[in-house]
């Protein structure tokens, strides 16, 4: 009986040495590791102090479209990527169909290009001047139509022509008289014969020449408004 006793005192002495130990030493859970990473901290600008720990802020990001996300486009004036002929403007001839020369029997060799040249100090010569002998034939550039047949001091006898498009008007100016029976509102073709070359309104009797003007109209379509386009890199034999 009492080996017994001894033996369960050492077993319950064992066993509480062993909790001691447990909890003082080994008892808790070691405490978690926890990685922090480093603060990120921008680069202060020179003179600057950024206090330790300073973040900069956030960059915003914006999803909508501006501007700059859309494709360029080619300058005005200039060819469209694919190669397109760019819109006819009062500022060029570009896009725009050759025109006949409205002289009977002129070259384009012969012709000098006498656009916007200077006349007086107020003014600039918005057409181009034709010269050929009184009575020669003045050809239709193109199809179109007839709009006004006007008798004015400075042009003479004129000629107001609409291409069937209706954005330009073509002007013959200082005519000797007009074709047999040319009228207003008269569909005509390219080359149609519309009158003759003459001296009347403000041209030199020694130099009976045609006044010929290409204007771009207004939306309203009024045959003496318009914004004049050079005829001559229009031209073509």
């Amino acid at each position: 009986m009492k080996w017994i006793l001894t033996f369960v005192g050492g077993v319950l002495l064992g066993a509480l040495a062993m909790f001691i130990y447990l909890t003082q030493i080994g008892g808790s859970a070691p405490p978690a590791v926890v990685a922090t990473a480093p603060a990120v901290t921008a680069p202060a600008p020179a003179g600057q102090v950024v206090p330790p720990g300073a973040l900069p802020p956030a960059p915003v990001v914006s999803t909508d479209l501006s501007e700059a996300d859309l494709p360029l486009r080619p300058a005005q004036g200039a060819p469209a990527a694919d190669g397109a002929a760019p819109d006819a403007t009062a500022s060029g001839a570009a896009g725009m169909a050759k025109l006949m020369i409205p002289v009977e029997g002129m070259k384009l060799a012969q012709l000098s290009d006498n656009f916007d040249q200077p006349r007086g100090s107020d003014r600039h010569h918005e057409a181009l001047d034709i010269m050929a002998p009184k009575g020669t034939r003045v050809l239709a550039v193109a199809d179109g139509k007839i709009v006004k047949l006007f008798n004015s001091k400075p042009g003479g006898l004129t000629i107001y022509q609409f291409d069937p498009t209706e954005k330009l008007a073509y002007y013959y100016a200082h005519l000797d008289k007009y074709a047999d029976g040319i009228k207003e509102g008269q569909e005509v073709k390219r080359g149609e014969l519309i009158g003759y070359v003459g001296v009347t309104g403000n041209s030199d009797p020694n130099a009976p020449h045609l006044h010929f003007a290409v204007i771009e109209l207004t939306p309203e379509k009024q045959w003496w408004k318009g914004t004049p386009i050079n005829p001559y890199p229009l031209m073509a034999d």
